[in-house]
């Protein structure tokens, strides 16, 4: 009987050891100093398409370890393989393959049925869109990353999103410096 009581003893104390070494892992000094680490290597485009309000709670939660480093679109394979290096973790490439690279796409605002409602203007992560209250709005097309944020708060649907032309200097709008997306043009999405 005494040899189960140290077994369960032996049990709880390795338990307890086990837990204090993972706080001990990830103190919240140290999250925060990764999920901003990590932050630094986002496009900062705030697009949403991670499945996260924006870039810094994408980096947070890749520091806590709630997210996959390969969510990140607008980044493509490049930034998911700087986020796996980052993490220590770039040996597992295969586990965590690229985001789809999406036909890139640009809003464009109708502005003849544009009521100037402002709505569009706050629902742009990027700043893309520019207007004022009785004043047609636009979209400044180099900025734009066609996330599509704007597209439901426009309350008479004047908001549409087109196939992104690329720049005079071959980079895809609103995709700064990300080499999938300029290959898009040449191969296709994947």
């Amino acid at each position: 009987m005494a040899w189960v009581m140290l077994a369960v003893w032996a049990g709880l104390f390795a338990a307890l050891s086990g837990a204090l070494a993972a706080l001990a892992r990830h103190r919240p000094e140290e999250t925060a100093a990764l999920a901003a680490a990590l932050d630094a290597l986002l496009p900062q485009t705030q697009c949403g398409q991670c499945e996260h309000p924006g870039c810094h709670p994408y980096a947070a939660a890749l520091a806590s370890g709630s997210a996959a480093p390969n969510r990140c679109v607008p980044g493509g394979s490049r930034t998911r393989d700087r986020l796996l290096e980052r993490l220590g973790i770039d040996e597992a490439r295969e586990r965590f393959p690229a985001p789809p690279v999406p036909t890139p796409t640009v809003a464009r605002i109708d502005e003849m049925r544009c009521v100037a409602c402002t709505l569009c203007l706050d629902a742009c992560p990027v700043d893309a869109i520019v207007g004022a209250r009785s004043f047609a709005h636009t979209v400044i097309a180099a900025e734009c990353t066609g996330c599509a944020l704007c597209l439901p708060v426009c309350p008479v649907d004047c908001i549409v999103l087109t196939p992104a032309p690329p720049l005079s200097d071959g980079r895809i709008p609103g995709y700064p410096g990300a080499d999938d997306l300029a290959s898009v043009r040449a191969h296709g999405p994947h």
